[in-house]
């Protein structure tokens, strides 16, 4: 099964992260390690990966993230709707992922990446957060 699609992430310079401090909510331990050293090998701070909200709320409060990378659909049924919904409301920029393209909750301002996530596709959106920031 694969959990984070390859592509072209070669034309991204490795230090477009360097300094972002970004939180990693997912609850599939496979996906979060792989995304952790992803963000990670463009010099990214990752917080988490973490598997619930209250866990997300925990690493929010010590310190807030430039961007969030946020999987919909949790533990035990859980959805993140409301903490993405508090970290827009705090001015953090979010992508969402999930195994749904269609997803109406989602508030507008939030970038979605449906699963499986590209690599490429991912950096980008966090290159652009990050020339915004």
């Amino acid at each position: 099964m694969t959990v984070v699609n390859g592509g072209d992430v070669s034309a991204c310079e490795p230090s477009t992260l360097r300094g972002m401090r970004i939180l990693l909510v997912e609850d599939s331990w496979q996906l979060g390690i792989a995304l952790k050293s992803l963000l990670r090998s463009f010099d990214a701070e990752v917080d988490g990966p973490v598997a619930t909200t209250m866990d997300a709320e925990h690493l929010i409060a010590e310190h807030v993230p430039d961007a969030a990378v946020v999987d919909i659909n949790l533990r035990q049924g859980e959805r993140s709707y409301g903490l993405i919904d508090r970290l827009i409301d705090q001015g953090v920029p979010v992508v969402v992922t999930s195994g749904y393209s269609d997803l109406p909750m989602v508030p507008a301002k939030a970038h979605i990446l449906e699963k499986p996530i590209s690599e490429a596709k991912l950096i980008a959106i966090l290159r652009s957060v990050a020339d915004t920031h």
